[in-house]
């Protein structure tokens, strides 16, 4: 019997809610990184080596993350999305949880630390395979011309963690230090569970992407996708990669780096940064449906071309206005930031599924997306971390920001993007029509 064709509300569902959940769990560690995993995890350091080993500890998942892209991808290519996407969700959510329960150094000594890092990279394992699996189950549902935005049902997911994790996060917020630091920033760790179990009901009632049934049927399933992968698309890989640098790099510094920054270094107090950042979020969200649909009409590559260059122009702006200390600056600093992601974001769902052929396309958009966190998530607070303590000023920072962003730019202007199927072809059997 053939599988019914999901409404676009299903399928919305399934990839935004989902990748929204995890995303949340994603950023509420690297809010807790920026606010108390120092002092909780690693008191016996200086205060410098403990942020550092925080986000250090944050940047652990994102190692994880190239690997889960390649292990959760290689099976997603084998045996379908539909399961992979409950198993990332699984992992992701039960590790968050798990770290909310987590006794820190002053009740178990080191094994506090080192049990965080495998929390960690668990959780990191699991978002590795989130991101790839959530997209091409909405993409590989849509007609040629809808790619984009169906793409971007799951870049929506973004967002939303980030929009959830701080509204938890500013719940407690106005709690006495001693007692955020008791048992404060638990609370939007724990809240995961209920988030999971939400988000479990939804996936399960998730069709396969017809796109794969299609290679399931004409026995076209690779035995080893990555291998395949990289000996028929090495160079695809590589420039996909470097292209997916920009993103994580301007997000994880407003997101991640500032909340370290404006308060330590600008003056700002926590609550202020945390809304400021909650109100950039509502034009990121807006910024990805517009995007998406500027790439369905004229390119995605070309919209992810122009969002690349405007996050290189961005990049000394955003500190500038940052460091007036008003937060109406600071404001548009993350309100422009967040309309530079989007631009992005909107296309790039659209873009990575034209990019890899659907017998591999699991393990390159995930590979390919990972690696490219990885260097522009996992290595910018750090690097940003350290600049500021050799240097004492931030223009080192907006620059190296505005390098890796410009990186990202040059490969998506050189990427070749496959002829696709001509707009005129008939959709396969279960693409959701308008």
């Amino acid at each position: 019997m053939a599988n019914p064709t999901p409404s676009r509300r299903s399928l919305l569902l399934a990839s935004c809610v989902g990748t929204s959940i995890e995303w949340y769990d994603y950023y509420i560690f690297g809010t807790a990184s920026a606010l108390v995993f120092g002092a909780l995890f690693f008191p016996s350091f200086s205060p410098l080596a403990g942020t550092l080993a925080a986000f250090g500890t944050f940047a652990v998942g994102f190692i994880a993350r190239p690997l889960g892209g390649a292990v959760i991808g290689h099976f997603g290519d084998r045996i379908g999305r539909k399961a992979m996407l409950v198993l990332t969700l699984m992992m992701t959510g039960l590790s968050t949880f798990l770290i909310g329960v987590l006794p820190t150094y002053a009740a178990i000594g080191v094994a506090a630390p080192l049990l965080l890092i495998l929390l960690r990279l668990v959780q990191g394992f699991g978002v590795g395979g989130e991101w790839g699996g959530a997209v091409l189950v909405a993409t590989e549902h849509a007609s040629p011309r809808q790619r984009a935005l169906f793409g971007s049902f799951a870049q929506f997911g973004v967002p939303i963690g980030l929009l959830t994790s701080n509204l938890a996060f500013l719940a407690i917020a106005g709690l006495p230090d001693e007692d955020f630091a008791a048992w404060g920033w638990r609370i939007p760790f724990l809240l995961s569970i209920a988030l999971l179990i939400v988000g479990m009901v939804v996936r399960r009632k998730l069709s396969e992407s017809p796109e794969f049934r299609n290679v399931q049927e004409k026995q076209q399933v690779t035995r080893l996708p990555v291998a395949t992968l990289f000996r028929e698309r090495p160079g695809t890989v590589l420039l996909a990669s470097v292209a997916a640098i920009a993103p994580p790099a301007v997000g994880y510094t407003v997101m991640v780096y500032m909340l370290n920054y404006g308060t330590s270094v600008v003056g700002f107090d926590r609550t202020t940064l945390l809304t400021l950042i909650l109100l950039s979020t509502v034009l990121w969200i807006a910024g990805i449906y517009v995007a998406a649909l500027c790439a369905d009409r004229w390119g995605a590559k070309r919209v992810y071309v122009i969002g690349a260059a405007t996050a290189v122009a961005w990049a000394f702006p955003l500190f500038l206005l940052v460091n007036t200390g008003s937060a109406v600056a600071a404001l548009l600093a993350f309100m422009v930031a967040g309309v530079v992601q989007a631009i992005m974001a909107g296309a790039q769902g659209g873009l990575f599924t034209e990019l890899f052929d659907a017998r591999v396309r699991y393990s390159g958009a995930s590979i390919a997306y990972q690696l490219g966190g990885m260097v522009g998530g996992a290595v910018t607070p750090l690097a940003a971390v350290g600049l500021l303590a050799a240097t004492g000023s931030w223009v080192p920072i907006a620059l190296y920001l505005a390098l890796l962003c410009a990186a990202s730019l040059v490969a998506a202007l050189v990427i070749r993007v496959p002829v696709q199927d001509a707009a005129g072809a008939e959709p396969a059997a279960g693409v959701v029509q308008d």
